[in-house]
């Protein structure tokens, strides 16, 4: 890799790692759109990679607040959105997906501050895993729609959680999209690069939980959630 885009790409996967090891989500959302400005080659496979590295690190940090129940269902939901997602890579561009994905995204988060009250029933983590599979494996944007439903669960139930979603979900992804032939060696060589990096942010995300668990941290999940749409509409447009 070029020294400055190591650089300027290991400081996002810093913020990055930062974020969701204390919020449950944020990875994706630092890292994706700065990745694609800094190196369009990075997206989707080396960020992928990244985001299957970090979820192992906080799910096992709360292991025991997993709700394996809801993520049963959210997986499930998952499956097919993968194979739209890898049919989208190896197809077609994907800015209309990215599109729809931020939409849904947002009028979530509007409902969820307005009348909805967000929670993680089996057929709303069924709808959710089905949409994070689609825009996860597309867009490398996959974590909102399923931290949305957990936003007024506890901060351990929702990283742990969360974590194991994305360490399943993610390596999945990253296989299929291996088979589909749009996983590279150089993928894999660049994630190996910016590891450092990542266990900087996971480490940085430990004295930082205590400060968004709570009330704060449904604030935290919504923040996160709507600035990744916003940041994936804006790569999308701008990106043509």
């Amino acid at each position: 890799m070029d020294p400055v885009v190591l650089l300027v790409a290991g400081v996002a996967v810093v913020l990055g790692a930062a974020v969701q090891g204390s919020v449950g989500i944020g990875l994706g959302l630092l890292a994706a759109p700065v990745f694609a400005l800094a190196d369009p080659t990075l997206v989707p496979g080396t960020i992928l990679l990244m985001t299957s590295v970090m979820p192992m690190l906080t799910a096992w940090r709360e292991r025991r607040d997993v709700d394996w129940r809801g993520l049963g269902f959210a997986l499930v939901g998952r499956v097919p959105g993968t194979a739209v997602g890898v049919y989208i890579v190896a197809t077609q561009p994907p800015s209309t997906t990215a599109i729809v994905v931020a939409v849904v995204v947002l009028g979530a988060v509007a409902l969820s501050v307005t009348a909805w009250e967000a929670r993680p029933t089996p057929r709303a983590l069924l709808a959710a895993g089905l949409v994070s599979g689609v825009g996860g494996t597309a867009t490398s944007v996959g974590g909102p729609p399923v931290a949305l439903l957990y936003q007024r669960s506890g901060g351990p139930t929702l990283r742990a959680t969360m974590g194991m979603y994305f360490l399943i979900g993610n390596v999945s992804s990253v296989l299929a999209l291996a088979v589909a032939g749009q996983i590279a060696e150089r993928d894999v060589t660049r994630a190996a690069f910016l590891l450092p990096f990542l266990l900087a942010g996971f480490l940085l995300s430990g004295p930082l939980r205590r400060h968004v668990d709570g009330s704060r941290l449904r604030v935290a999940v919504l923040v996160v959630s709507a600035a990744s749409a916003v940041l994936l509409l804006v790569r999308t447009l701008v990106g043509g």
